[in-house]
């Protein structure tokens, strides 16, 4: 079982509710062994950061690697409006970050995502820039393309690129992971139980997502769980959860990459680490895509974002 190959995502975690818990959870994953802990500036408007940097105090500096995604838009309503990563403004976002953390430098640095209008060599030049000065080690990139990622490369060394990845969604496969291989970047997962669809607590009519699905709408939900259904009892013949299954799967497929992992509950995260003990043959891989495939999912035709100019464009 290589406990590196799971990050703990710290998106759900903030002041307000229950942050005892999620401090006992970020230690029970660094008393097991994991030290990769990925986090946002815009996560919990703030608060995220805040709570991580809280768990850290007092913990030795080699014993954590810390991700920091940037950019992204919020109004008091909680309404996404827009994404700043502008280079301008880039060495301004971080050091509300290294302060809301308590850190001097972050072990990796992110654009949450590309705006189409400024050139992405201008964006990752900053990015150097701020490794050159100490205050970043590395620099990442979030949900682009291959082609820009290579140009991304060109500026300045990529150390890993995150991507959502599930049964539901599989586009990464074509192009953006054979690049990332070839240029050897490291792969980082993420929503690997396709938004909360492809998970036990569905079966238990608690599903939820940490980003909205339409695939859990009240009108597309009970036209999906067919799907679920046969992927758990696929589950119940390896002896593991639906939740476990997924995370299996996904590290299966690509044996270099880690996975991340949402939860604020320590009995949560102790399941995802025994997902590594799961082992899955060519055949187990095969016959769980055939279940995927064999059912249609409603509410997966989920507009991908873009931003231009700094405004969201939905397509």
């Amino acid at each position: 079982m290589n406990i590196n190959r799971l990050g703990l995502g710290c998106m759900g975690m903030n002041l307000r509710r229950n942050p005892e818990m999620s401090i006992l959870t970020i230690h029970a994953a660094l008393d097991a062994g994991i030290t990769f802990f990925n986090t946002g500036n815009f996560y919990q408007t703030g608060e995220s950061e805040m709570l991580l940097g809280q768990a850290l105090k007092g913990i030795s500096r080699e014993r954590f690697f810390v991700s920091v995604k940037f950019g992204v838009l919020f109004e008091p309503s909680g309404k996404l409006y827009g994404l700043d990563v502008h280079p301008h403004h880039i060495k301004a976002q971080l050091t509300y970050s290294l302060h809301r953390l308590g850190l001097d430098y972050v072990d990796l640095y992110q654009p949450s995502r590309m705006d189409s209008a400024i050139p992405v060599e201008d964006i990752i030049g900053v990015l150097a820039e701020l490794k050159q000065e100490g205050y970043i080690r590395n620099i990442g990139m979030t949900e682009i393309d291959a082609e820009t990622l290579r140009r991304a490369h060109k500026v300045a060394p990529i150390h890993t690129v995150e991507l959502e990845y599930s049964l539901l969604d599989r586009s990464i496969e074509k192009e953006i992971i054979p690049a990332a291989e070839e240029l050897g970047i490291k792969v980082l997962l993420f929503g690997v139980r396709g938004h909360g669809l492809l998970n036990d607590r569905t079966l238990e009519g608690k599903a939820s997502g940490a980003i909205p699905s339409p695939a859990l709408s009240p009108e597309n939900l009970p036209k999906n769980l067919p799907l679920v259904r046969a992927l758990k009892n696929f589950a119940e013949t390896k002896g593991v959860s639906l939740s476990q299954l997924m995370t299996a799967w996904a590290l299966s497929k690509y044996p270099d990459a880690m996975c991340l992992v949402g939860t604020t509950s320590p009995e949560h995260l102790q399941q995802n680490i025994d997902a590594l003990k799961v082992e899955l043959s060519y055949k187990d891989i095969s016959e769980i895509e055939e279940i995927a495939a064999s059912h249609k999912v409603y509410g997966n035709e989920m507009r991908s974002l873009t931003f231009t100019g700094g405004m969201p464009v939905y397509h």
